[in-house]
């Protein structure tokens, strides 16, 4: 059986609401590393991945149902939504690599 289109709506929509605030824990993340709160910007990057993680968890969703055989519409909020989560990701994968270098400084 085929989602409704009202279901891949919601999906899509949970993934941009978790990678958008999981974006800004990520950016306020690096504003701690510039100031050398070093502390503080580990503590946001974990946030910002737990969320990662629960729009991941969306995504697998997907994955999930059309390995199965169900029949996936994908439209333009789809494809939103994983822009937002892949540049979500990236800002993650750039505040580690921002963290590790300033604390080798």
């Amino acid at each position: 059986m085929a989602m409704t289109k009202d279901e891949m709506a919601m999906i899509a929509m949970e993934i941009v609401a978790y990678s958008g605030d999981a974006r800004t824990k990520f950016l306020a993340a690096m504003d701690a590393i510039g100031e050398k709160d070093f502390a503080k910007a580990e503590s946001l990057i974990k946030e910002g991945d737990d969320l990662i993680l629960n729009a991941h968890n969306q995504q697998t969703e997907l994955i999930t149902k059309e390995a199965a055989g169900e029949e996936i519409e994908i439209g333009f909020l789809t494809v939103h939504a994983q822009d937002h989560l892949m540049t979500a990701m990236l800002l993650s994968d750039m505040d580690k690599r921002f963290l590790k270098m300033f604390r080798e400084k």
